[in-house]
């Protein structure tokens, strides 16, 4: 019995030392991806500061190649830094964050009672103040609520000022089956504004979306006005050389020469965007690009083009836990791909634009 009992233990830790051997002379082979599934956190990096929001990107990288994540600098530092790191935005994610709303709240109670009373008590005249004064902040608690909540229903649709210049990273990033996006709210009366990298294979919502758009094929014409109805504020302004649209002679040179530019989606998966109208002076053009796929694309680019646009909302939402959808799994659909969520990428594109 003492022998058997002393042999267990040891034919324990030679197993264990030989999944370590197999698996130490591949790591980029494995990289820990079977253990991850679609819509799980990978790294969620903090901002550094609340009124100058910055992430430590070095210290991403190095924590995503623990994870088994070995992605360039050109892939992930360098495109997050270009969307991220300019002032206009960081300024526009301070007064735009949960917690610039929960310190604004307030504020905007008192000045909505005191504009309140003051007109009131001009054309209402009452002996006890206490009445007047007790409707006043029924009204005035009843429309600053109004406003904080169309606040924050706002905060869950496609932001263009910050989840349309997270397109170009993600484009990169789905690569390495990494989608990036910034969430924030208030915890303990302290803003919390973050840096989310989640887990997210791309294969199944391409090709479930792409059959989606093949199905509907035959009234193409009615999803482009559903595209044009749900998509028609998505649209970009920048300023591009004059001579890179002179030197395009066609629309499909245009569109290749356009492909590396900030705030575009690029390369042959999303080649639908269009130019609409543009202002010459003696240097620039102002061009307004539109994210609407293109019609003449196959249903695979269009569903690519989706998929990168709305990637970042997507995820955002999801790691806010406000996605809505059926909560309970057997009310799920069989096809979402994303078990963490009510809604799987494309399903949440489906239900956003084509329904």
């Amino acid at each position: 019995m003492e022998d058997k009992t002393q042999g267990c233990p040891v034919t324990e830790e030679s197993e264990v030392d030989v999944q370590i051997r197999q698996s130490k002379p591949q790591p980029q082979a494995n990289n820990n991806r079977p253990s991850w599934s679609n819509g799980q956190c990978v790294l969620s990096m903090s901002s550094c500061s609340t009124l100058n929001p910055s992430f430590d990107l070095s210290q991403c990288r190095a924590k995503l190649e623990n994870n088994g994540f070995q992605i360039p600098f050109t892939d992930m530092e360098d495109p997050l830094r270009t969307a991220l790191e300019v002032p206009s935005v960081r300024r526009y994610m301070v007064f735009n964050s949960a917690y610039f709303h929960f310190m604004m709240a307030p504020v905007l109670y008192v000045v909505v009672w005191c504009a309140v009373f003051s007109t009131l008590h001009l054309y209402i005249t009452v002996s006890d103040y206490w009445v007047l004064c007790l409707c006043v902040s029924l009204v005035a608690i009843f429309l600053t609520t109004a406003i904080i909540f169309i606040l924050h229903q706002s905060n869950k649709e496609i932001d263009m000022n910050l989840d349309v210049r997270l397109i170009q990273v993600n484009e990169r990033m789905v690569k390495h089956k990494l989608l990036v996006a910034v969430a924030d709210w208030v915890q303990s009366c302290t803003g919390n504004m973050q840096l989310y990298f989640v887990y997210w294979d791309m294969t199944r919502c391409l090709r479930a979306l792409t059959e989606a758009l093949e199905d509907h094929s035959f009234v193409a014409n009615n999803i482009q006005k559903k595209l044009k109805k749900k998509m028609s504020h998505l649209v970009l302004v920048t300023e591009v050389p004059a001579v890179d649209l002179e030197v395009g002679g066609s629309d499909v040179e245009q569109q290749a020469s356009e492909e590396q530019r900030p705030l575009l989606t690029h390369g042959d998966q999303d080649a639908g965007c269009s130019t609409s109208s543009n202002q010459r002076d003696a240097t620039k053009v102002t061009t307004n690009y539109s994210l609407i796929p293109d019609p003449s694309l196959p249903a695979q680019a269009k569903a690519n083009q989706l998929l990168m646009t709305y990637s970042a909302a997507y995820v955002k939402l999801l790691v806010s836990e406000r996605l809505s959808g059926p909560s309970h799994h057997r009310l799920r659909s069989q096809r979402n791909h994303c078990t963490l969520a009510p809604l799987c990428l494309c399903q949440f594109i489906k239900k956003k634009i084509l329904q």
